[in-house]
């Protein structure tokens, strides 16, 4: 294992602790938003300092240089790898811009001291080890949504249910698997598939998402679901130790709630439910590509997770802007907004087309990866994920046209982009098409990943599995993989 030049993994995590506990002695509004954003860009530097130095020591893993800070008991436990590696940037990028994007008048019902903690958290779980303190760190990410429904005096009934079976699952799985006898090894594995699928919020248990998005602020929905972490789940607890008919299992799953995603969102009448089944149904590609355990299929599943996240953030901040200046956006008629916010306009089509794989942005390749490393296991699969891909699109134009379209609306006060938007959009946007144009080195090292983790898998298992080759088309798009 190797060791990072200095802790970066301890400060990413520590820093936006201290900026919650700043943020509650603000004392207005504007304060608070500020120091939020403050913390969190520092957090996304030393995100970024962690993703540069793992990529200068060419490993598999490595942890923290403790001797910066004395934490010398955190090497166990935090630890980043190729997986993980560009994620933590990722993650502190996703909540940063949703700091940062956050009008004033949402800035009243939105915790940024709770995303602070929930950020924490979220680098916490994506840096540890899969242990117990993995699962205890799984299970406090659910805690932050829980108190702001109840601060808004909204029903907590179907999120209680929903991540209180989750967490009965996990802790289970994870339980037997460690503790219990061979003969329970199989029931382990369908707990923490289980775990993995209520996370991602699969169809049928998908409620939950759903209600989140209904009644949370669209800023925590967003935080929520946006880093996948239940795709993490699959690929930590699920994927290493599986056999294969339980990672059909999942696979099957996923492209049926893909497709019934993909449907929901195309009849949707109302802006947030729309964003959430989109969500849901690229979460749900993921996670298939994921159970493929196929080298180009697996790099494509996790080149799709981070385009995905880019993609949609961005999307989910147009709606949440819009949402702003109008209230909710019904989408039963049109509502003609174009010629007060062409930019908004044009990055929701941007954001949109991009989530999709449309050429020339950052999902294309991975999308494309996505769909032959399917095909190659379980063709009627690969069907499934072009089917959700149309389905998306018509979506997405659908209500595009339904937002900005139709005759122009007179208001009395100005809907322009402010300068906050105007970064979040141009930073997003420069991600978007720089990783369309030039995508060869993220492809890379997902696809470097994916051979590691399926090594990992073979020795994990304990089973005869065939040994890891690339395919004749990875060397097309990898030539400089060693054979």
């Amino acid at each position: 294992m190797g060791e990072l030049h200095g802790a970066w993994l301890e400060l990413a995590i520590a820093v936006p602790l201290l900026g919650a506990w700043c943020v509650q002695l603000a004392r207005d509004v504007r304060t608070a938003r500020s120091l939020a954003g403050a913390f969190a860009g520092v957090t996304l530097v030393l995100a970024g300092a962690e993703w540069i130095d793992f990529q200068s020591l060419h490993v598999f893993e490595a942890h923290d240089d403790s001797r910066w800070l004395g934490w010398a008991g955190l090497n166990d436990v935090l630890v980043v790898d190729k997986l993980t590696a560009p994620l933590l940037p990722l993650v502190a990028l996703v909540h940063f811009l949703t700091v940062v994007s956050t009008p004033l008048n949402k800035a009243q019902r939105f915790s940024f001291g709770w995303t602070l903690v929930a950020e924490a958290l979220v680098l916490a779980t994506f840096s540890c080890r899969a242990s117990w303190c993995l699962v205890g760190l799984l299970l406090a990410g659910l805690v932050g949504p829980w108190v702001e429904l109840r601060r808004r005096g909204a029903s907590t009934r179907v999120y209680s249910f929903h991540m209180g079976s989750f967490a009965v699952a996990l802790v289970t799985g994870w339980g037997l698997w460690l503790h219990g006898p061979a003969s329970w090894k199989p029931a382990a594995l369908i707990c923490l598939a289980f775990a993995a699928l209520i996370r991602s919020g699969t169809v049928p248990l998908h409620c939950w998402v759903s209600d989140l998005f209904e009644k949370a602020t669209f800023g925590t929905a967003i935080l929520t679901v946006a880093p996948l972490t239940g795709a993490l789940v699959a690929m930590r607890l699920v994927l290493p130790f599986s056999p294969q008919w339980v990672l059909q299992g999942v696979a099957v799953m996923s492209i049926v709630a893909a497709v019934y995603a993909a449907g929901m969102a195309l009849v949707q009448t109302e802006a947030r439910r729309f964003f959430c089944y989109l969500f849901l149904s690229h979460s749900s590609l993921v996670l298939a590509g994921l159970e493929v355990a196929r080298p180009l299929g697996l790099c494509g599943a996790l080149s799709v997770w981070i385009s995905v996240t880019i993609s949609l953030t961005g999307f989910g901040i147009v709606l949440r802007c819009v949402e702003s200046r109008i209230g909710r956006i019904s989408l039963a008629g049109f509502h003609g907004l174009y010629g007060q916010m062409p930019t908004l306009a044009g990055f929701f089509l941007l954001t949109g087309l991009a989530s999709i794989g449309f050429p020339g942005t950052v999902g294309f390749i991975a999308m494309e990866l996505l769909v032959e490393g399917v095909v190659e296991v379980w063709p009627w699969i690969g069907v499934g994920v072009v089917v959700t891909a149309a389905l998306n699109g018509i979506a997405i134009l659908k209500v595009w046209f339904r937002i900005f379209a139709a005759r122009k609306r007179d208001e009395l006060i100005p809907l322009g982009v402010r300068w906050p938007e105007k970064f979040a959009i141009t930073l997003l946007t420069v991600l978007i098409l720089a990783g369309g144009i030039w995508p060869q080195p993220g492809l890379r090292s997902r696809y470097r990943a994916a051979l590691e983790l399926l090594e990992h898998r073979r020795t994990e298992s304990g089973m005869v599995l065939q040994p890891i080759s690339p395919p004749p088309s990875a060397l097309r798009v990898f030539p400089n993989h060693p054979p």
